[in-house]
């Protein structure tokens, strides 16, 4: 009797389970692209869509690689052209002037002395410069060598013999910042005109290790330009000279895509890098549930702009478009690392048909143990 009494227990609860149906994480794929035969009649009494469905194959692939990015945050890049290996004096720099007269008696220096220190002398707003026996003399935009040479031309005039010594110390017009994202961001002194970015970077202690798939952004004037930071150490071409007054910030990449459903994680994902793959994103948030996720029924969610749809192929056909992957087979594998996942997209991991039977033996099995 007791036996019976278990059985017939045990029967009803497959009843009321089967009848309530099992809880689950994710929709089957199915479900989720049954809204796309939702429809609509336009003004001229078409039939519309709600969204376009793809799947990713080796045949569709080289369709969607025509279509536009979604990504609109693109910046220039200015390539890298030598400069000459010499200082530019602007209004603000600090000159060190000794002059050097070997008369005896020497209208600047005194009794047994040959040099006379000049220290500290600011190039004005103006550019000038003032200079004892040579008045004001202008040489903002002269290298050193050459502002040198001319004040040795105008000193010479009054005593022949001197001889110039300069030096420069460079001024706010030739320093650059580091605003952020560097170990020691700050005000760096450019010693010349061939300064590149990768030079300030290590000046300031290098970029932030912390900083996922750092991005570089330099701000010349009101002008922006960018780049990825591993372009910038990956091509030497790119590795620009600085201008006094630039500004580099050091800043995470701020892209994210999303995972949902019956994946290992669901949660909003950074790039790690500049390109990720469909199988880059799988691997990131963790693979699918084993016990849960449709191999077949991998979705990758897209929004498009307005102006990207085309007729034509050369863009989506809809603004809202589901692609589908499948990987159980080798094509859909192959095909999953070539598509590239844009920023916002949503990765979506259906659930398998098999799922909420095992839900439903697991609930059996636990029920059974429990009257045992």
């Amino acid at each position: 009797m007791p036996h019976m009494f278990k059985s017939s227990v045990t029967v009803a609860l497959c009843f009321t389970l089967t009848a309530c149906g099992t809880p689950r994480g994710a929709g089957f794929q199915s479900e989720v692209l049954a809204a796309s035969e939702a429809r609509n009649i336009d003004a001229d009494g078409e039939v519309t869509y709600d969204f376009a469905v793809f799947s990713v194959t080796r045949n569709t692939l080289p369709t969607v690689a025509r279509w536009p990015d979604v990504d609109t945050k693109s910046y220039s890049w200015i390539n890298r052209q030598e400069q000459p290996a010499s200082l530019i004096i602007a209004p603000g720099d600090t000159l060190q002037l000794t002059i050097w007269d070997a008369e005896e008696n020497s209208l600047l220096a005194g009794t047994g002395q040959r040099a006379t220190p000049l220290q500290d002398i600011q190039v004005s707003s103006n550019g000038r410069v003032f200079v004892p026996y040579i008045g004001e003399l202008r040489i903002a935009g002269m290298s050193p060598s050459t502002a040198r040479e001319r004040m040795e031309e105008e000193i010479t005039k009054t005593i022949p013999s001197a001889q110039v010594q300069l030096l420069v110390n460079p001024g706010r017009a030739n320093t650059a910042n580091v605003v952020s994202g560097t170990t020691a961001p700050g005000v760096y002194p450019l010693a010349d005109r061939n300064v590149k970015i990768l030079d300030l970077l290590s000046q300031a202690g290098g970029v932030n290790p912390e900083l996922a798939n750092p991005q570089v952004r330099l701000i010349r004037g009101d002008q922006i330009y960018g780049v990825s930071l591993d372009r910038l150490l990956e091509e030497p071409n790119l590795d620009t000279p600085l201008q006094g007054g630039d500004r580099v910030i050091i800043r995470q990449d701020d892209r994210y895509f999303l995972s949902l459903g019956a994946t290992g994680t669901e949660a909003q994902h950074t790039f790690p890098q500049a390109d990720v793959s469909a199988l880059d994103a799988l691997s990131i948030i963790g693979g699918l549930s084993d016990e849960r996720a449709n191999p077949q029924g991998i979705l990758i969610l897209r929004s498009y702009e307005t102006s990207d749809i085309s007729a034509d192929g050369a863009g989506p056909p809809q603004e809202r478009v589901v692609f589908t992957l499948d990987l159980t087979s080798a094509d859909g594998l192959f095909s999953a690392r070539e598509f590239e996942i844009q920023p916002n997209d949503l990765v979506y991991a259906t659930e398998s048909a098999l799922g909420p039977a095992l839900s439903l033996v697991s609930a059996l099995s636990s029920a059974n143990s429990l009257f045992n």
